[in-house]
């Protein structure tokens, strides 16, 4: 079987509709942004509603939380050369009311993520938060447990991340070291990918 272009298998990744009626009732739109030259994958949760408006990943308050950790601008965050952000589920999964966004649909990381690494080879993959840890790690532990052992995971090239939502301040404030050690670490980790400025 020949392997398609890039360029095709993103407009059929783009197309999906396979959660319309099935798992929400609204338009799917799929946001992802990454380029098969990039070296470090972010894997978040799903979109929020304000990325699934304008279509462009973490473009909230916890994409500014995910920069500051990173220690990179907007600039950087958003060149697809050099990071590749893949959610779990790549399309808003709605709401519930009182109880905020839904759970990102199980169907989506298995049918697209192996075609997205078929192409981006990285080197570094960002998990941010329980989903992305569930499927790339394949186990189901809490987030506390996987974040303080960052340290294992990373001979695998996973670091992985509390979901950086303003909904973790106590989280984050119950865990000093995550801004003591994980922080400077993942700091450290990026700055090699990203490209000199002339």
């Amino acid at each position: 079987m020949t392997k398609i272009s890039y360029d095709e298998f993103t407009e059929q990744v783009k197309a999906c509709r396979v959660c319309r009626g099935r798992h929400f009732s609204h338009e799917p739109r799929p946001v992802f942004l990454a380029e098969p030259s990039a070296r470090v994958m972010i894997v978040g949760q799903a979109p929020g509603r304000r990325v699934h408006e304008t279509g462009l990943p973490f473009n909230d308050v916890s994409g500014d939380n995910l920069r500051e950790w990173m220690g990179v601008s907007r600039e950087q965050f958003y060149d697809p050369a050099t990071f590749a952000i893949i959610p779990t589920a790549l399309c808003f999964p709605g709401t519930e009311k009182g109880k905020g966004d839904l759970p990102p649909p199980a169907v989506c990381a298995p049918t697209w993520h192996p075609g997205f690494l078929t192409y981006i080879k990285p080197e570094l993959t960002l998990l941010v938060g329980a989903y992305a840890q569930a499927y790339y790690l394949q186990q189901k532990q809490p987030v506390s447990r996987v974040v303080a052992e960052w340290r294992a995971h990373l001979k695998q090239g996973h670091f992985p991340l509390p979901h950086p939502s303003p909904r973790n301040r106590k989280w984050l404030g119950d865990r000093p070291w995550f801004f003591e050690e994980c922080i400077p670490a993942l700091r450290d980790m990026v700055r090699p990918y990203l490209p000199e400025i002339p």
